[in-house]
């Protein structure tokens, strides 16, 4: 350990004493796991090197699937599950995929190829309802989690949003402010989370018993594809729209600045994921939280049980969403 680094400072900044974080610097056994990690944890906030010997060892490779990169969602799960696997000693291998590039196909054949532990997948085939759920009947000798898009044909614990849910809290968050011409800016109809954030919208629209059209726009997840259908859903006169995505919702707004419109004082927007940064966009964004963290780690905890032979079970868990209101969203005035 370089004589630059304070014992003192890493054991207050790990609210443990000084010998705990010598022990565990030497590698020396005696050492709670939450106190050692603490300690690990406190070297990297620090700015210190880790020394060698106290580098985790990993005990296995774990693939982490994910669709792409640039929707902000996306990097945040794969931080949060890089952090359970790191802990528990797995080295997760990251496989993003883009437009025209390597397939969800061709990369689990590369990782059974490498021997992976398991295999993480979020948003995957396994949400197309398009897809043919067969292809996931390989993997029967390797353990497998899907995040996003449960699906009863594939068999694998899954961990999602409650889609539906969300897209009703939102809806009666708009009903409260006097909307009532109300649209759902949503991605293609075969995936599942969007076939479930429709069935929450308009069953909500028929609980609130308005005398308006449900108006549905299915779009991209992207800026662009928000933008599209923010356009038609102006045109059906909605005064607020529901995306499902935070980007989608950027998209929104800025179709709605470029007809000369004000967000909220025209119309309202709601987002769906709470992204970093997305409080701070003009004006912040009244978004649905997916409780990113909570699913992640649920999802990354049971595949290490599954691997450790502690757990067969394919059940699938729903996380409850939560609205936060910013100031994307107002009343309707007249």
């Amino acid at each position: 350990m370089s004589s630059r680094i304070r014992l003192s400072d890493v054991a207050r900044h790990a609210k443990v004493s000084t010998a705990t974080v010598s022990r565990v610097v030497n590698d020396r056994p005696g050492v709670a796991k939450d106190k050692r990690r603490a300690v690990l944890a406190a070297l990297d906030v620090l700015g210190y090197e880790r020394p060698t010997e106290s580098a985790p060892q990993s005990s296995g490779l774990i693939g982490l699937i994910v669709p792409e990169l640039s929707n902000p969602v996306f990097p945040l799960y794969a931080q949060e599950i890089e952090q359970v696997l790191s802990t528990e000693g797995y080295m997760p291998l990251l496989c993003t995929q883009s437009p025209g590039g390597i397939t969800e196909d061709e990369y689990v054949r590369t990782l059974l190829d490498r021997h992976v532990a398991g295999i993480i997948f979020v948003s995957g085939l396994h949400a197309d309802s398009a897809a043919d759920p067969e292809r996931y009947t390989n993997l029967a000798d390797t353990p497998f989690v899907t995040i996003n898009g449960p699906n009863p044909e594939v068999s694998a614990p899954s961990f999602s949003c409650d889609d539906e849910d969300a897209t009703a809290r939102a809806f009666d968050h708009l009903v409260t402010l006097g909307h009532t011409s109300i649209g759902l800016a949503v991605g293609p109809q075969r995936f599942i989370p969007t076939q479930k954030k429709v069935a929450g919208f308009t069953a909500a629209h028929q609980r609130a018993g308005l005398n308006t059209e449900p108006h549905i726009s299915s779009s991209l997840y992207t800026m662009e594809g928000g933008q599209a259908a923010a356009a038609e859903l102006l045109r059906a006169g909605c005064t607020a729209i529901i995306c499902a995505s935070d980007m989608m919702a950027m998209g929104a707004v800025r179709q709605i600045r470029q007809l000369g419109l004000r967000v909220p004082d025209d119309i309202s927007i709601v987002g769906y994921d709470d992204t970093p940064l997305i409080a701070y966009t003009d004006p912040p964004l009244t978004t649905i939280r997916q409780p990113v963290g909570r699913i992640a780690r649920a999802a990354a905890g049971t595949l290490i049980q599954m691997i450790d032979g502690r757990t067969t079970s394919a059940a699938s868990l729903v996380f409850a969403p939560e609205l936060v209101v910013r100031a994307s969203t107002g009343v309707l005035t007249p």
